[in-house]
């Protein structure tokens, strides 16, 4: 039996469809309201409520989005032809647009797309699908398997977890400077050094890396070498791209790991990121992969 809740969610996503599906059409909250069949009044709330962004602004990111895939792949269309798909009466509002939300403007996109900032940039897409998905996980999901040593250059993150987008910024910085952005298929990691919420904040600990065996200057310090060692590991891939790893942790230490007869490994767990091109496609999809190294 379907709940409340479910049929309230349903309805949500049944207006998230229509967006990615009518993004020339006019989007105002009195149609996305009727589609949802909620109440012109509130709808407005409703969305930004559960999504955590307003529906304008999903719709903004939306157009968005599909004028970066056109800029980075489809080079017959002028900016100016990008701009206005995008529902944007002049190049240069667009390219405030794109610049504010992409750090690059359209141009240099088109020459150079950082996929760093376009993960960035567009997450807020990808949260609020994941919002309304029951991501649920079986023992059939879980891959044991051998992986290779990987050598990487990473960016140690010592202290309270509000810090962090600094120190993403810093090391997105970094990769940029050195052509080690995601766009290139190579792997980055967060090394989970201790629990995700420590009784004292400054003892939160994560490794940021890169898969490379570039050298380090000096100059680049704090960024240092070091290798994520091989060794059997227990993979879950996440579907999707997402910033809440929970549900997936918990599976593997309270559901997997008790019933499977195996044992940790005396390394953190960790997760890999890769950004790839979806075949016949002018997308990147994100490939999530916690691993839990075993014994």
């Amino acid at each position: 039996m379907t709940t409340a809740l479910e049929n309230y969610q349903a309805r949500l996503l049944r207006v998230l469809d229509y967006i990615d599906a009518h993004l020339d059409d006019e989007l105002d909250v009195q149609t996305l309201s009727e589609i949802a069949a909620f109440s012109k009044f509130h709808f407005h709330r409703q969305f930004a409520a559960l999504f955590d962004v307003p529906v304008y602004r999903y719709v903004q990111l939306a157009r968005l989005k599909r004028a970066a895939h056109a800029l980075a792949w489809d080079e017959a269309r002028s900016v100016t032809d990008i701009a206005m798909d995008a529902g944007y009466e002049a190049p240069d509002a667009f390219a405030r647009a794109f610049r504010q939300r992409l750090m690059q403007s359209p141009s240099s996109f088109r020459k150079s797309p950082d996929w760093s900032a376009w993960l960035s940039a567009f997450g807020p897409l990808d949260n609020a699908r994941n919002t309304l998905m029951k991501i649920t996980f079986d023992y059939d999901d879980i891959t044991i398997r051998d992986v290779p040593p990987t050598p990487v250059v990473l960016l140690q993150h010592r202290g309270d977890r509000d810090t962090l987008p600094k120190t993403f910024e810093r090391f997105r910085a970094w990769c940029k400077a050195h052509d080690l952005g995601p766009e290139t298929g190579r792997s980055s990691f967060m090394i989970f050094r201790s629990e995700r919420e420590p009784e004292d904040p400054n003892d939160y600990s994560m490794d940021i890396c890169v898969a490379t065996d570039q050298p380090v200057e000096p100059d680049d310090a704090p960024m240092q070498p070091a290798a994520i060692p091989g060794g059997r590991c227990a993979t879950l891939r996440y579907p999707g791209q997402t910033n809440n790893l929970e549900p997936a942790w918990i599976f593997l230490y309270r559901e997997w790991l008790p019933q499977s007869g195996e044992e940790a490994r005396d390394f953190p767990a960790y997760v890999e990121r890769k950004l790839v091109p979806i075949a016949g496609t002018q997308a990147h999809d994100v490939v999530v992969e916690l691993h839990l190294p075993l014994k």
